[in-house]
Order: C-alpha cells, then structure tokens, then sequence
C-alpha cells in the first residue's frame, strides 16, 4: 500500500491523521500509566512513547485540559491502608 493510500484510508476510518491518531494513542497509554502506576512523569512520557516530560505535559494539557501530575491525583491507588477487596473479604 502506497504512503498515501495509507493515509486516505486511515483517515477516512478514524476521521484523524495518521499522525493525530498515533499521538491520541500515545496519551491513552500515558493516561492508563497515570491511573495504574506511580511512575514519575519522566518515565510515563518514556514509555508512552512521548520522549520526555516536557513533551508529555505539553500535549496532556492541549488534549485533556489537566497537567499530568493532576490527573494522577484523581485516580486513588491501592495502598496498605486502602479496604481489602472484594475476593479478601469474601474469606
């Protein structure tokens, strides 16, 4: 498949650009990391594929309106003080 027919049809079934799409990609991973893990941001922008922190704040707050850092602050992890789950009780 030509490069170009490979952008008509990506865009024509995601209604982005190629490059739009992989970037929306790269922040939903970013975000799963944010919500799941304690990873400092330096690392979240590594592994998602945004290269470094700056890069990650910059299109995190241009696309979800928050800063990393808040974002992470609204999804509470497990931690030894948190009630047991559902499984553990059940015992």
């Amino acid at each position: 498949m030509s490069p170009r027919t490979f952008y008509r049809r990506l865009q024509a079934a995601t209604g982005t650009t190629p490059l739009q799409w992989l970037l929306n990609q790269r922040l939903v991973r970013a975000r799963g990391l944010l919500e799941s893990m304690d990873l400092p941001i330096e690392k979240v922008g590594e592994l998602s594929g945004l290269g470094t922190a700056n890069n990650l704040r910059h299109h995190f707050l241009k696309q979800v309106g928050v800063a990393p850092g808040d974002y992470r602050r609204a999804f509470p992890r497990a931690t030894s003080e948190s009630p047991p789950l559902l499984e553990e009780r059940a015992r």
